[in-house]
């Protein structure tokens, strides 16, 4: 919201769009720029609609709500308004995959990755950190291509100076690489410790940063670990690594309803992303 608010500050092209989700917390900008700051309400496909429009008069929209409604339910209006007719905007969610775990599928939003890598020009950040988000929203806001920002309510430890499009090596072993996406990072990097591994960090989805792959993969033992439905990056790294064989493992949301209710750590326990379960899976993985 900070992040957010000091822009409208600064760039009087940029309009917010919110969809019944975060009006209090916005309140303060609703005063200051009640003429560029609007709550549309649950009207999630009219008010992409309405974005595309002011994208093509030049202004800079932003538009935040919960995932499964601005992705699933408004993935024609992003893949015609947006994607087909190369129209600039900010996409900027809540719940990643199933941060509300209580209010089940509804509310659950795993697919929303895998459903925008459809749509060609989308790119797609995951930041890990409230601050990471700060970096590559400031990056990218006005770069005139569509961009969705996958946030979670729950952060990595520590944040890093991430670069929208790159991504940061980590640290540099031998014996396997480690790939984590977005919040993924701190069960990683608390899993691998000890290990001799190198540990990439992915913020920026896509587009899929293949160099610092290539460059910084000795071994050809990957672990994958995504915050949304498992193997979303797979094709992106098996096409970056052609040249050498691969044995890859990959760790995420399964492809299946979860129909269980709690909190989103009884989801993680259920689905094994853990800690002992990620140790698990790069021990087997060297090992192999």
């Amino acid at each position: 919201m900070q992040t957010v608010e000091s822009i409208l500050k600064q760039d009087d092209k940029v309009v917010l769009l919110l969809g019944d989700i975060g009006v209090f917390g916005f309140r303060n900008a609703f005063q200051q720029f009640s003429n560029r700051v609007y709550n549309i309400g649950i009207l999630e496909q009219s008010t992409v609609g309405m974005a595309a429009g002011l994208s093509m008069t030049g202004l800079i929209p932003v538009v935040h709500t919960i995932a499964p409604f601005l992705v699933e339910r408004c993935f024609e209006q992003l893949k015609i308004d947006f994607g087909y007719q190369k129209m600039g905007g900010n996409f900027v969610s809540v719940g990643a995959s199933y941060d509300y775990a209580a209010l089940g599928c509804t509310h659950h939003c795993p697919g929303d990755v895998g459903v925008l890598k459809n749509i060609p020009g989308m790119e797609i950040v995951l930041p890990g950190t409230s601050a990471e988000f700060d970096l590559l929203f400031r990056q990218t806001y006005a770069n005139t291509h569509p961009t969705y920002f996958r946030l979670s309510e729950r952060e990595n430890t520590e944040g890093y100076p991430v670069r929208f499009g790159k991504a940061e090596v980590i640290r540099k072993g031998t014996l396997a690489t480690i790939i984590a996406v977005g919040p993924t990072l701190k069960p990683v990097l608390e899993a691998s410790k000890d290990m001799d591994v190198t540990i990439l960090y992915f913020t920026t989805v896509a587009p899929f940063d293949s160099d610092t792959l290539r460059e910084n993969c000795v071994s050809s033992k990957i672990l994958l670990c995504e915050p949304y439905y498992s193997g979303g990056l797979a094709a992106d790294i098996l096409s970056a690594l052609k040249s050498k064989p691969v044995l890859m493992d990959c760790l995420g949301v399964p492809h299946q309803f979860l129909t269980n209710y709690g909190k989103a750590e009884e989801h993680d326990e259920f689905i094994g992303l853990t800690i002992d379960n990620i140790r698990k899976r790069i021990g087997s993985l060297i090992h192999e």
